[in-house]
């Protein structure tokens, strides 16, 4: 079972993906940094306020901190899919191995029944006409 585990374990999609979720948690805090330390502080001066989003409530309820979380999500998820078409466009495009279709003994035999008729045909057709 131990080795099971480590053969799933060290397969190139179980590795990539957790590579993959720990850049993408580091690559979540920068762009929320961005978007809580540079970006809202530049709504808040076009709009007037200095806390755009994070203090708004209506009794008790925060959704201002709910709106802002919606924001963060929607940068992060265009910065991968920019930041993915990035690295796509340098990937080597692998071209398709050509198709080799096999012919079954009976599929082969057949193709030479008709083509044999097909002659025969041909020469019956000669023969009356001559």
């Amino acid at each position: 079972m131990w080795n099971e585990f480590k053969q799933f374990a060290m397969k190139g999609n179980v590795v990539d993906l957790a590579v993959g979720v720990i850049i993408g948690g580091a690559f979540g805090k920068i762009v929320s940094s961005l978007v809580a330390d540079v970006i809202m502080p530049l709504v808040g001066l076009l709009v007037g306020k200095t806390n755009t989003f994070a203090d708004l409530a209506y009794y008790g309820l925060a959704y201002g901190k709910f709106i802002q979380a919606v924001v963060d999500f929607f940068i992060i998820a265009f910065s991968i899919f920019l930041f993915v078409k990035f690295i796509n466009r340098f990937r080597k495009k692998e071209e398709p191995a050509p198709v080799v279709e096999k012919i079954s003994k009976e599929e082969e035999l057949l193709t030479e029944i008709r083509d044999l008729l097909k002659e025969n045909k041909e020469i019956l057709r000669k023969n009356e006409t001559s």
